[in-house]
């Protein structure tokens, strides 16, 4: 480890030992000449030896390894943005993901969503099911709230429902770009995604003829065409985001190619609004 990265950790390290409360943790407090807990208390919590955390804060202990750094973080009660932190300063490198089974997202991410009153945008876990839209995405995509959560899946829409299949401009370049880009997603979520693979794989003969190809693309950007079923073909530029503080979940934001894909897409939920009625589903999904 270089010697700066090295002091950083060492400075980051004591910085948090200093912020816990010995008491909270079932600690006698008595007298000390520091506040926060004591190196060998540190090193009780993270089941490491005194000396080697000692050397750490003093930056002289070497590379960590990853389950030296995990034990540490959950010894310091760091949050996931201070774990990795940690991971960074140690590592040079963020930690793995750790997937969580979501229902949802908080209001204010739900918020960032309805701001983007003409962009279809979602919120989707690493095993690609949706738990958040807005209303473009309602109306434009699919709506998602009208269906059982076992369905909100992109992968299960693209390779098991017809609808979805024949709104795609190019159903095939679709799959296999929603095939590499998950693959990305399942070598950090790991078990999570054996099941669905296995599921998709012994269901759609494409899916499975796909993911043995073992392409592997990122989710920037690109562009989607889709027919919709009052609008026509509409062309959407999409853009994928990391949601901070959540590397399980990401958001694609589809924006409309053309001022008058815009136009266009304004003036129907425009009608949406005016005649009071809900999303009607499309079933014309894409990544």
């Amino acid at each position: 480890m270089r010697h700066d990265a090295a002091d950083s950790l060492g400075s980051f390290l004591r910085d948090r030992r200093a912020r816990l409360d010995p008491a909270a943790l079932g600690f006698v407090s008595g007298r000390r000449r520091t506040p926060g807990l004591r190196r060998e208390e540190v090193a009780q919590r993270s089941n490491i030896s005194p000396t080697w955390y000692t050397w750490l804060e003093q930056g002289r202990g070497g590379a960590p390894s990853a389950g030296v750094l995990d034990r540490l973080a959950a010894g310091l009660m760091l949050t996931d943005a201070e774990r990795e932190h940690l991971f960074l300063l140690g590592l040079g490198r963020p930690p793995e993901t750790r997937y969580r089974g979501s229902d949802g997202v908080t209001p204010r991410l739900q918020r960032v969503l309805d701001a983007l009153p003409v962009s279809p945008a979602i919120i989707k876990t690493a095993t690609w099911d949706v738990v958040a839209w807005n209303r473009a995405a309602a109306i434009m995509l699919t709506d998602y709230g009208s269906l059982p959560r076992e369905q909100r899946n992109v992968l299960r829409r693209i390779f098991g429902n017809a609808r979805v299949r024949e709104a795609q401009d190019d159903w095939l370049g679709v799959a296999r770009y929603v095939v590499a880009a998950f693959r990305a997603d399942a070598a950090r979520a790991g078990a999570e995604t054996t099941q669905l693979v296995a599921e998709l794989s012994q269901a759609s003969p494409e899916f499975a003829a796909l993911w043995r190809e073992n392409d592997v693309v990122g989710q920037g950007e690109g562009v989607k065409r889709l027919r919709h079923p009052e609008l026509g073909l509409v062309e959407l530029e999409f853009s994928a985001f990391a949601v901070d503080g959540r590397p399980d979940l990401g958001m694609v934001v589809y924006n409309p190619a053309t001022p008058a894909a815009a136009d266009a897409i304004r003036a129907l939920i425009a009608s949406r609004d005016s005649a009071g009625s809900g999303p009607r589903s499309g079933d014309q999904y894409s990544t």
